[in-house]
């Protein structure tokens, strides 16, 4: 895939450029706040119907305008394809490709493959467990659009539980029977999930260690471990043995929305033991 001409319209704080891209390395240079992230995460944007490092849409529409529009052309094989995303204030965003209006953004990702590395990224170490299953979610999904249906669908229903859960509280009443379809519902969506993030670690892990050691030239040893509460329990027993802590905070505490990643350097978590040169060497391999 070759992304052959980026043309951006009152996108932050570009009122209009175009840029005609090399089929092989391209370098952005200039002083400080003239817009090279601005470029990138136009983008990622137009890769994945949204900003990587602002996710209120309208923050991206430059200031005294009142919409934007990113137009990328693409030589993907033998043929070309384009991607335009726009936003207009008191409208919903579009993304259309060839032409052809999207009904949901989700149908766009995986179209085309993109990975962007940036400071942000450190928060993958530094920040809690639901940004590593962000990250996780978004590679497995670039390739499989029937994963990120069983994200979407999970989430929802684990908010209706939850929501259920508060009103038990609310009215000081309980319905098991309710609650068991809600049970039954999660545990149908969950086990796919977890499936395909097992499936998906082990191709994964290889290749990344390969990637850190070749970056580090085999200086010291990490290791990447995938950790679920599913992996020795059934989901349905988890939310049967949880429930009167459920009940307790109101919230759902086992699944797979409580998944997690483990970075280690020397068997110990990089977060507290790692240098900042070894976490940034960790990031860039896990991206690459």
């Amino acid at each position: 895939m070759h992304l052959k001409q980026l043309s951006l319209t009152q996108y932050k704080n570009i009122t209009s450029k175009t840029f005609d891209f090399n089929p092989k390395i391209n370098c952005f240079i200039g002083d400080n706040g003239v817009g090279k992230s601005n470029v990138l995460d136009a983008i990622y944007h137009l890769a994945f119907g949204k900003s990587y490092f602002n996710p209120l849409a309208l923050q991206n529409i430059q200031i005294g305008t009142d919409f934007f529009v990113l137009e990328g052309r693409y030589q993907i094989q033998e043929k070309e394809e384009k991607i335009i995303c726009s936003l207009k204030k008191g409208q919903k965003k579009t993304l259309k490709r060839n032409g052809k209006l999207y009904e949901k953004i989700a149908d766009h990702i995986g179209r085309i493959p993109t990975v962007i590395i940036s400071p942000a990224d450190h928060d993958l170490i530094a920040e809690g467990s639901a940004i590593r299953r962000k990250f996780i979610d978004g590679v497995i999904g670039q390739t499989d659009a029937l994963y990120l249906q069983h994200i979407l669908e999970y989430n929802t229903v684990l908010s209706q539980r939850n929501a259920l859960l508060k009103y038990f509280a609310l009215n000081h009443t309980f319905d098991g029977d309710t609650l068991g379809i809600y049970n039954e519902q999660l545990t149908a969506r969950s086990h796919p999930i977890y499936e395909k993030r097992v499936a998906f670690m082990k191709e994964f892990i290889p290749i990344f260690l390969l990637r850190y050691s070749s970056i580090s030239d085999q200086k010291e040893p990490v290791s990447l471990a995938y950790e679920s509460q599913l992996k020795n329990s059934d989901h349905n027993d988890l939310l049967s043995s949880t429930l009167n802590r459920d009940k307790a905070i109101q919230f759902t505490t086992t699944g797979t929305h409580k998944d997690d990643l483990h970075f280690s350097i020397h068997d110990q978590p990089i977060k507290k033991f790692g240098s900042q040169g070894q976490q940034k060497t960790f990031l860039v391999a896990l991206k690459l």
